[in-house]
């Protein structure tokens, strides 16, 4: 096949996109998680504002994602940011906000009432029962949030380099505008098996930071 010929004569171009992407993506949806997290436990205890936050992020993720890359060039051109990365990670970190806040609001309102009653009952304070029963309980919720954050936008960021940002959408973008079948191919074959090597990597992480002996919780719809 003509793209595995091109992919090995110019496996140090697909090896430096690979990483790039990897990194874009990394970025994006690690300062997700640091704010979708604290955010998905905020909310638990405020059904209105919860309803509030999931729809606002809700309507982000229906927003298309060539359409809200256009949106932030001109706006962040102001700060001399209009394409390049800066806009590709704003647009990843929004678009990771749905799943990581709704898995965390749900795994955390989940769990057992009776786990709480007994933390109570030896004495542990809210923020104790949060950091030592609630958390560990709702990591593995957590955690799929954050694999299906990475997932879909393993994808979304492939389009990314229509503003410059790079990654393996690269081979994509050239495939396209240069009518070179082998590019087009090899950009999507890359983004693929990313997305499905990435998960498989959180999914076993996800298992080993699931404490032994947590009773897991019932994924979010």
């Amino acid at each position: 096949m003509e793209w595995i010929q091109y992919a090995i004569s110019n496996i140090d171009v697909l090896i430096t996109r690979t990483l790039e992407h990897i990194a874009l993506v990394g970025l994006a949806v690690g300062i997700a998680t640091l704010t979708g997290v604290p955010i998905g436990i905020a909310i638990t205890k405020n059904e209105r504002l919860a309803k509030n936050v999931l729809y606002l992020a809700s309507i982000i993720v229906t927003i298309p994602s060539i359409a809200l890359f256009g949106i932030m060039i001109p706006v962040l051109s102001i700060i001399g940011h209009g394409i390049g990365y800066v806009p590709a990670v704003i647009a990843v970190l929004l678009y990771s906000q749905l799943p990581i806040i709704r898995n965390t609001y749900t795994a955390i309102n989940n769990v057992d009432p009776a786990l709480r009653e007994a933390a109570r009952g030896i004495g542990m304070s809210q923020n104790q029962r949060l950091q030592k029963v609630e958390i560990p309980l709702a990591i593995p919720i957590i955690m799929a949030g954050v694999r299906t954050a990475v997932v879909l936008n393993i994808g979304v960021m492939a389009i990314a380099a229509y503003i410059g940002a790079g990654g393996l959408g690269t081979f994509i973008s050239r495939g396209i505008s240069q009518s070179d079948p082998r590019q087009l191919v090899l950009g999507a074959i890359a983004v693929s098996l990313l997305a499905v090597i990435v998960d498989y990597a959180l999914l076993y992480l996800q298992k080993r930071l699931t404490p032994k002996g947590m009773t897991t919780l019932p994924a979010a719809d």
